[in-house]
């Protein structure tokens, strides 16, 4: 039997067993529903439906103190996976399978209070998973809502920033959710180590003008469109970027546009100049920051520099003093790969060191 099946099949047991304990448990638990007051969310997160809010990007979060010596989260079925800490502790990752609707968070902790951070890890455009609320000891209610950070950042990208392959072992690996964490990634790791919120706006192989391998004129589903959606693909909910003013942008895009020789450099330059009139009129006083990543060959690296080289020198002469290029090493294999060639765990933790050093050195943050 092929080891990665096992081993999935091993998970999916797992989960479903501990999704029939705390089913049974339930019926004796408090439940609180997803719309209480005291759960905090971070990330672009629809609330149509305030019973049952749903997200489609990675790095969507679920916060809240409660009482009590245990925790049990109820989520649609076949939401994906997540992230959970529980008081600091390190984090470990749940999932919620086709026939799981409850999973046990934490069991049999000191009586008080406990603070739940819970991450959402990989692209749920396809799942379109749904937080339904906790279940808490009987008789016990969540504590007032933790306070965030006050430091915001949002990242724009693709497959690198959503954490594409980044639990693999091996390169020839291919895409799985399993292997998918945005939690491990240069985004959420920079975020943690600079103590900001952080939002998300990320989808394996998009593009700022042209996806994987996608026609020489550009995608229709390219970012740029994608980026006023509160949810991935869906044009019937825009979002209201006066819930989240970030103080940084960063923006990495450019690997997916340039992957195929099939692009047009001045469409490509064009278009990075078209995004940034749109985040400018939405964040006029962020830090705007444009990166190149890690997965990068020698020629569309020079043309994605070049483009954004060019960009930003015009911004400046017009007099955008807020706004910043960095480039990231390019992966050489010597941290290891995940699956399909993307940055591994060790990559995206240089990238991370990489980026955190230069962002104090243009907000003073320490």
């Amino acid at each position: 039997m092929n080891k990665h099946f096992l081993l999935h099949a091993v998970i999916a047991f797992a989960l479903c067993s501990q999704s029939l304990a705390a089913l049974a448990q339930s019926a004796d638990r408090t439940f609180v529903p997803a719309n209480d007051s005291q759960i905090v969310y971070m990330g672009r997160v629809s609330h149509r439906n305030p019973s049952s809010p749903c997200f489609t990007y990675p790095g969507v979060s679920i916060i809240a103190n409660f009482e009590g010596t245990s925790l049990t989260m109820k989520a649609k079925p076949n939401s994906g996976y997540f992230m959970v800490e529980i008081d600091n502790q390190s984090p470990y990752k749940i999932g919620f399978g086709e026939n799981d609707s409850i999973q046990i968070l934490a069991e049999a902790l000191p009586k008080g209070v406990h603070t739940a951070r819970i991450m959402y890890v990989i692209e749920g455009y396809q799942l379109r998973p749904e937080f339904r609320g906790f279940y808490l000891n009987k008789g016990c209610k969540l504590a007032q809502a933790p306070g965030l950070p006050a430091r915001k950042i949002e990242f724009i990208g693709n497959s690198i920033t959503c954490g594409y392959g980044v639990e693999a072992t091996d390169a020839s690996m291919p895409f799985s959710n399993e292997t998918e964490n945005h939690y491990y990634t240069y985004a959420a790791i920079t975020a943690r180590t600079l103590k900001a919120q952080h939002l998300v706006v990320a989808r394996s192989g998009i593009g700022i003008y042209r996806n994987y391998n996608g026609p020489r004129t550009g995608s229709p589903d390219c970012m740029p469109a994608m980026y006023e959606q509160t949810l991935f693909s869906d044009p019937s909910e825009t979002w209201d970027h006066s819930l989240y003013t970030p103080d940084v942008v960063c923006v990495n895009l450019g690997t997916n546009d340039t992957s195929t020789d099939n692009y047009d450099t001045k469409l490509l330059t064009q278009a990075y100049r078209n995004f940034l009139k749109t985040l400018r009129g939405h964040y006029p006083q962020a830090k705007i920051v444009f990166l190149t990543g890690t997965m990068l060959s020698e020629k569309p690296a020079k043309v994605v520099k070049t483009a954004l080289n060019t960009v930003v020198a015009e911004a400046k002469q017009q007099g955008d003093t807020n706004l910043y290029r960095f480039d990231m090493s390019p992966q050489t294999g010597a941290l290891g790969m995940g699956a399909s060639y993307h940055p591994s765990l060790r990559q995206q933790q240089k990238m991370a060191n990489e980026l955190t050093a230069f962002l104090k050195t243009i907000t003073g943050w320490d």
